[in-house]
């Protein structure tokens, strides 16, 4: 016996009756493949859930899923469904509010929803008369269904949102300032916001810290304005996640500080080109910022040092700003932004002279250098990565040590030219360091 089939109602001697019973019986049976057809629709049509987290995207499925059954059941009873009925609709509520799903696309949803139902519908509702009266009697009962969970889920969302931004921001703010003494609260409001955002939670659960500035511009013309978009970047930094929870964020004095907790299946990698994204979004809105990222710490004692770390790496940018990620950068890069005046004035002349005179050429004798670097000292590799003849290649090395005076294939002397080439080609940062790229 099918699970639909445990609610059917007793035969009726009324045909349209009986068709109705089984349509909806059949759809109520299929209440996981409608789920799939709306996730298709979500992931395809709605941006807030394109790019979510598959811990994310399983919880909607199975939100869908079990919306259908109470909908479709309710029709098979033939009673009406109460709030009471879907409480777990406005606790989902919550959990979309939370993640930073826009309003907007939760309520798409619930219309998407509705229409793969009635596509289920129809499906099963066959070419027969019967079959067809049938399933135009369940149009009514289908929109007040979808109505009545629509409005408790927006409700729910609505209220959540106003619960962040009159008490859980108060709250944000000194749980905040407690993490970065590096103390977890040992109980309280700050503590429920904390394992709200993923934070101590589980003792192993890795986090980084993320320091971001919002630079000179249009919308930053006047204190309040400032403040206005200080607010807005702590807003969207909030939205960037990578373990389907909100990030805790939030402006303090002139910057903003955020420590999303990166979960189990998230990653540093992940969380820094959303970053990105998010920088990439509010330039084209008029806004631009700085933004330093930690490396990653899995305890919150050592959140303060990751606090240190984010404001370095966000001091090593260059004015217009960009994503320093400290989880994507090597020790050596790290050591060659930290570069002043004095590591720049200890270059050899040669070496400094033959640089720039290549760079003005083209810089195909750097370009060798750094793939014969990248390939290990491997001459061949190297000149099939910069698909040139080995010979070339040889020459090119050749040329480097008439140069320079230095020769590639010894050690030292390789990464003296490499940390030559990399001071050449790398921006003054706004502290006078180099900035060799986002990385």
């Amino acid at each position: 016996m099918s699970a639909g089939s445990h609610l059917l109602i007793a035969s009726n001697s009324d045909p349209v009756h009986a068709e109705r019973a089984r349509i909806v019986s059949c759809a109520y049976d299929h209440a996981d493949d409608i789920a799939d057809d709306v996730m298709t629709k979500l992931r395809a049509q709605l941006p807030g859930y394109g790019t979510a987290d598959p811990g994310f995207l399983a919880d909607v499925h199975d939100q869908l899923a079990r919306l259908s059954r109470t909908g479709l059941g309710a029709l098979l009873e033939r009673k009406r469904v109460t709030p009471a009925d879907v409480t777990y609709a406005r606790q989902a509520a919550a959990r979309r509010a939370r993640s930073g799903l826009p309003l907007v696309d939760y309520i798409a949803a619930f219309r998407l929803g509705q229409r793969a139902i009635w596509k289920s519908l129809l499906a099963h509702a066959g070419d027969t008369e019967a079959g067809r009266e049938a399933v135009l009697s369940l149009a009514g009962p289908l929109a007040r269904y979808t109505d009545l969970i629509s409005t408790q889920a927006t409700d729910a969302y609505l209220e959540f949102q106003q619960y962040v931004a009159a008490e859980s921001g108060r709250d944000s703010q000194a749980l905040m300032d407690t993490l970065l003494e590096g103390t977890l609260p040992a109980g309280g409001p700050h503590l429920s916001v904390a394992t709200a955002h993923g934070i101590g939670a589980e003792r192993t659960t890795p986090l980084v810290v993320v320091t971001a500035v919002v630079l000179d511009g249009v919308r930053t013309d006047s204190a309040d304005g400032l403040g206005e978009t200080r607010q807005l970047v702590s807003a969207a930094a909030a939205r960037v996640g990578v373990n389907g929870l909100r990030t805790l964020s939030v402006v303090r004095g002139g910057e903003i500080v955020a420590i999303p907790a990166l979960g189990r299946d998230g990653s540093a990698e992940q969380l820094c080109e959303r970053l990105r994204a998010m920088r990439a979004e509010l330039a084209a809105e008029g806004i631009a910022l700085a933004v330093g990222v930690s490396t990653a710490v899995t305890e919150v004692a050592q959140i303060p040092r990751a606090y240190r770390q984010a404001q370095a790496a966000l001091a090593l940018l260059p004015e217009d700003g960009g994503v320093l990620a400290l989880p994507q950068m090597t020790p050596f890069r790290y050591l060659l932004l930290r570069a002043d005046d004095t590591t720049r004035q200890l270059v050899d002349p040669r070496i400094g002279s033959a640089l720039a005179d290549d760079r003005a050429r083209g810089g195909s004798l750097a370009e060798t250098i750094r793939a014969f670097a990248a390939a290990d000292m491997n001459l061949r590799e190297a000149a099939d990565t910069l698909r040139i003849h080995l010979n070339t290649a040889k020459y090119r090395l050749g040329r480097i040590q008439e140069l320079t005076g230095r020769n590639v294939r010894s050690v030292n002397d390789l990464v003296e030219l490499l940390v030559a080439i990399e001071l050449q080609t790398g921006q003054p940062g706004r502290h006078g360091a180099a900035v060799i790229n986002e990385a």
